[in-house]
């Protein structure tokens, strides 16, 4: 990642604006990216049940981008294609973010998808040394950001040019972490690399915190949650995600374990994950708190 936050350096300029507004004064939609260097965290899975949370029970209007090249959040709304527009067609310049935009079966709830052909285009934009590297995702999301309350972006475990234009395009980053030996460096190289984009090029990133994910009531799981906790950079979230099979049913059900199991643990977490993070940016009603509770 410092390479690329490097190379993008040598042929911009650092740019730093103010939280966008609308002409009436009305907040622009807020973009949370869902990051992880280390894959298996349920950064995926997160993201589909953070914003189907937010689109069905907080009413909001809810843009869910898959910003990973396997498409895996693509496929669970079954908007998967080679046919049709995707993510990479942002980053390319090509096609528009209206173009791009795929509605799914659930009410307030749209998709940009992904496929191989981000691997290409990133590849593309490194080479690309006539425009500005890092601030294509953000460009074209600005253009439909009346449209929507929230964006939240599903990050590849890497930190290419995709992850960096997130970065870039984002206010906020929460990191999925699964309790095991790896755990910690994963999120400290993660968070390095938040402090490089927030010091080049977005000013206003925030690292909202670490959930934890697939949590299980053993030993080794409730000391690793006490190591986080007990490590104020790490921010640990209130919210804590249960592991349960229903996750797994669910997923192959491609239904949203919040749907598929509402009263199961990982659907509450997810539930209380979205109040929390609401709370945090100061959107939460009194009523979304109440909806937020177990």
């Amino acid at each position: 990642m410092q390479n690329v936050i490097e190379y993008a350096n040598i042929i911009t300029n650092r740019e730093r604006e103010p939280r966008k507004q609308h002409t009436k004064g009305a907040i622009a939609m807020r973009t949370l990216c869902i990051c992880n260097l280390k894959g298996g965290v349920a950064k995926t899975t997160t993201a589909i049940n953070l914003a189907y949370s937010l689109a069905t029970a907080h009413k909001k209007r809810v843009l869910l981008v898959d910003n990973d090249k396997q498409g895996s959040v693509s496929n669970f709304f079954g908007v998967h294609s080679y046919e049709q527009p995707s993510v990479a067609d942002l980053l390319l310049g090509t096609k528009g973010a209206a173009e791009v935009i795929r509605h799914t079966q659930y009410n307030n709830l749209d998709v940009i998808p992904a496929n191989m052909n981000l691997l290409r285009a990133e590849q593309a934009v490194l080479t690309d040394t006539e425009t500005p590297q890092q601030t294509r995702l953000k460009k074209a999301l600005a253009e439909i950001d009346a449209d929507y309350d929230y964006c939240i972006i599903d990050n590849a475990p890497d930190a290419g040019m995709g992850t960096l234009n997130a970065l870039v395009a984002g206010d906020d980053v929460i990191i999925p972490v699964k309790i095991d030996q790896m755990t910690f460096d994963g999120v400290d190289v993660m968070l390095d690399v938040i402090g490089q984009v927030k010091a080049n090029f977005n000013e206003r990133i925030t690292f909202q915190g670490c959930v934890i994910t697939s949590f299980r009531g053993n030993d080794v799981n409730r000391q690793g949650a006490e190591l986080l906790e007990g490590n104020a950079k790490y921010k640990l979230l209130q919210s804590r995600v249960y592991w349960t099979a229903k996750v797994d049913e669910a997923s192959f059900g491609k239904i949203p374990v919040m749907e598929y199991s509402p009263r199961s643990w990982a659907a509450r977490g997810y539930k209380k994950l979205a109040t929390e993070y609401m709370t945090m940016i100061g959107a939460v009603s009194e009523s979304d708190t109440k909806k937020g509770r177990n």
